[in-house]
């Protein structure tokens, strides 16, 4: 089976690395959660007493964390100068800040680099999971799939995904991911947006098994033209 490289890009609660994992455990493919790369380095500047409003000290230490990505998409892992950090990258302090931190220009490039790097790695083929990966990162990806679905429903899922002190009520929540989107969408370095030729799913309405299946079909399709 030949290599191929899947981008899924799309705001948060699209389902985006649930359906991600589950197309590459199914094909056979590596998997990469770019957001989570982004959110070790928001975590390492927070950590450090960095101050992440501030772009100029961003951009001066962005180099000094190592960053792991593991590409196992049944057991993905992210370490950050040798330490798990699965668990620290997903609180809310670090959700807050990693728009400000993922918007200074040498963060981009030196993750960029990195994602490149594990992608043109995988032997077999990735899915790489993120915000500008069709359109930045691999736009040569042979599939490219943006994923959408209505703020309600967008909602619902990130507060699903909550747990205890980080619980927050919808409302809040729609609010939080409105504002994530704009500063994803607005910012000048590589922003969120759906590729020329990238493929549109709307999740809105579609059970998690039924956007696994259409991403599936997608890429066997581009496989079997070849």
């Amino acid at each position: 089976m030949e290599s191929v490289i899947v981008a899924i890009d799309g705001p948060s609660g699209t389902g985006k690395s649930s359906t991600s994992r589950a197309v590459a455990a199914e094909l056979g493919l590596s998997y990469l959660d770019t957001g989570a790369q982004y959110r070790a380095i928001t975590w390492w500047m927070l950590t450090n007493g960095i101050d992440v409003d501030d772009p100029g000290a961003v951009a001066a230490v962005c180099g000094k964390p190592v960053i792991e990505s593991g590409t196992d998409p049944l057991a993905p892992a992210i370490s950050v100068d040798g330490a798990d950090a699965a668990g620290p990258i997903r609180t809310r302090d670090v959700t807050s800040k990693v728009s400000a931190v993922s918007a200074v220009p040498e963060v981009r490039t030196r993750i960029t680099e990195l994602q490149r790097a594990i992608a043109a790695a995988a032997e077999k083929g990735i899915v790489v999971e993120g915000r500008d990966i069709g359109t930045t990162v691999l736009p040569g990806a042979d599939v490219k799939i943006f994923l959408t679905a209505s703020p309600e429903a967008r909602a619902a899922r990130r507060s699903g995904e909550l747990k205890g002190k980080e619980a927050a009520d919808l409302a809040s929540t729609r609010e939080a991911l409105i504002r994530r989107d704009a500063a994803d969408s607005s910012r000048k370095a590589s922003p969120l947006a759906k590729a020329d030729d990238a493929v549109e799913v709307d999740t809105t309405d579609l059970t998690l098994q039924q956007v696994i299946e259409c991403v599936v079909a997608l890429v066997e399709e581009k496989r079997a033209t070849r």
